[in-house]
């Protein structure tokens, strides 16, 4: 029996975001795999969230493509990123808190990447005059990531509607975010 990786990597994902402390045991079965077969993709719990976290860069990497961040008013951007966001929110909710990958001294290059890329979009927005200038971007940034993933676990947990989610977070964000008329 051929084994789709990808598969495994999106059920070990979507159970990994409601239950961070899942053993391999639980991902084969929530994956419809055996233990035996789980481990010959992933030779542990480390490897199975790097290459969660490898997924997770390259779709939220698509997701800002896909947003055209870099097009129109930074605002807007921001609203499609919110968007472009929903389908990776829960794999990003799980890693944004995953210890193991924060520690040593090298950061990922694709987070490097993830956060150059949103904290510009905010960059742009404030040299627009659209966002506040008081608030860095790597705070809003940060803000971003947070929201995306309390929308993730607020609609898993069923006490947010997934039709909600670009809404909710979009308004917050910016709402948050934009630059008063006084200032």
């Amino acid at each position: 029996m051929s084994v789709d990786r990808t598969q495994v990597l999106h059920a070990a994902a979507a159970l990994l975001s409601r239950k961070a402390t899942a053993t391999m045991d639980e991902v084969a079965r929530a994956a419809g795999i055996g233990r035996a077969t789980l481990h010959r993709q992933f030779a542990g719990r480390d490897a199975l969230i790097r290459a969660l976290e490898q997924m997770c860069i390259e779709e939220t990497e698509g997701a800002l493509d896909a947003a055209r961040i870099d097009e129109g008013p930074a605002d807007e951007a921001v609203r499609r990123l919110v968007g472009a966001s929903e389908p990776v929110a829960p794999l990003l909710a799980f890693l944004v808190t995953e210890n193991q990958l924060f520690e040593g001294d090298q950061q990922n290059e694709g987070w490097a990447r993830l956060d150059a890329r949103i904290a510009g979009l905010f960059r742009r927005g404030q040299e627009e005059g659209v966002f506040r200038i008081d608030l860095t971007p790597a705070w809003l940034s940060e803000a971003f990531y947070g929201l995306v993933g309390s929308g993730a676990w607020a609609i898993a947990d069923g006490r947010v509607a997934a039709k909600d989610y670009q809404y909710m977070i979009a308004e917050l964000l910016l709402g948050g975010a934009r630059r008063s008329v006084e200032q």
